[in-house]
């Protein structure tokens, strides 16, 4: 029989402990995007919002014969992580729908156009969730999602950085979907739960969430032309693609049951958000410069210390105290990533065409 939500032996989870690492809910000054002049992009916003509109996968997200299947066959450490992975996927689709709902019920009698995109990219996140929510039914566990919405942290970016990390985190989304996609459509035998199957056509939610955005960045000149700018788009290549490297490397079991190589697979992902950036943001990435990826290989060792830290003491005074000299490197290390030369993109304004 197929485990659903309903189901008698379903227990709720405790969410993960909240860190720098962990999916973050975001709020942002709904007033200023209400008011921002959209008028320079209306043609392209119109072109989207029809995409929207047209919910493509509509009837994509449907469970078939293969999930009845008892899944207690998985060994207990590739199950635990596997859990860990439909959580953080699931709090990440969920902290996006609640930010599009939001930003939807906000604008609507203020700026119509994307109160209307922001609904139809809140149902796709709405669907994400759900979906992720019953596989992990599936393993007679569920988030609360509305203890979710109740109990974590909102952190405050203001419209530009929404727009930025939401632009990079879509896009990195459908990237990581389509590789891992392609990986096991290559190597069935690696694909250990049907939820795969579906990354195809899911990842295309992401894809066009993420040109949604960039019609957005366009629209605002200051957001992608300025000195300030550039150094802010710099940030968050950075920040995103580091967070997503320190995230994957300390669960590379996971991938490894997938047949994937964590680090092969994140600088593949890195490489070809750091290009769908290029055509959008002002400078992308030197990838081919060798200190980068010593840097970010330099950061996951320190991470890995500071995780080893945090299991192995109790005492909070001295655990901190002993993650001081690590959490120390990783500023520093972060700091000369920043000052590695960038490359300036020859982006264009036709944006549906060039993304």
């Amino acid at each position: 029989m197929t485990n659903t939500l309903e189901n008698i032996d379903t227990k709720i989870k405790t969410p993960a402990k909240e860190s720098l690492l962990t999916p973050r809910f975001y709020t942002t000054n709904f007033e200023e995007i209400a008011l921002m002049d959209i008028s320079a992009s209306l043609p392209e916003l119109r072109a989207i919002l029809k995409e929207f509109r047209n919910d493509y996968n509509r009837n994509h997200f449907i469970r078939d014969k293969e999930f009845d299947k008892n899944w207690n066959n998985l060994d207990e450490k590739t199950k635990n992580l596997f859990i860990e992975f439909l959580e953080r996927s699931c709090t990440a689709e969920f902290s996006g729908f609640l930010l599009y709902k939001e930003l939807s019920r906000r604008l609507k009698n203020k700026n119509s156009i994307l109160a209307n995109c922001f609904e139809m990219m809140s149902r796709d996140e709405a669907r994400h969730a759900g979906f992720l929510n019953k596989a992990m039914a599936d393993f007679n566990l569920s988030l609360d999602l509305g203890f979710l919405t109740k109990s974590r942290k909102y952190t405050f970016f203001s419209p530009k950085f929404i727009f930025y990390a939401t632009f990079l985190s879509e896009k990195i989304g459908y990237w990581r979907y389509i590789t891992i996609y392609r990986h096991l459509e290559k190597y069935p035998e690696y694909r250990i739960y049907p939820i795969f199957k579906f990354f195809e056509s899911w990842c295309q939610d992401e894809n066009r969430h993420g040109d949604f955005f960039a019609i957005l960045l366009y629209s605002q000149p200051k957001f992608l032309k300025t000195f300030q700018s550039k150094l802010w788009c710099k940030f968050f290549l950075l920040s995103v693609f580091l967070t997503m490297y320190l995230n994957d490397l300390q669960r590379s079991d996971f991938y490894k049951a997938l047949g994937i190589d964590a680090r092969q697979f994140d600088i593949q992902v890195i490489r070809k958000t750091n290009e769908s950036a290029a055509r959008v943001f002002p400078v992308s990435l030197d990838l081919n410069n060798g200190k980068l990826f010593k840097y970010f290989d330099n950061c996951a060792r320190y991470n890995k210390k500071l995780i080893e830290i945090e299991k192995k003491y109790n005492n909070k005074i001295y655990k901190n105290i002993q993650k001081i000299p690590f959490i120390i490197l990783l500023v520093i290390d972060f700091i000369k990533l920043f000052f590695l030369k960038s490359i300036d993109s020859k982006f264009t304004l036709n944006v549906i065409k060039s993304i």
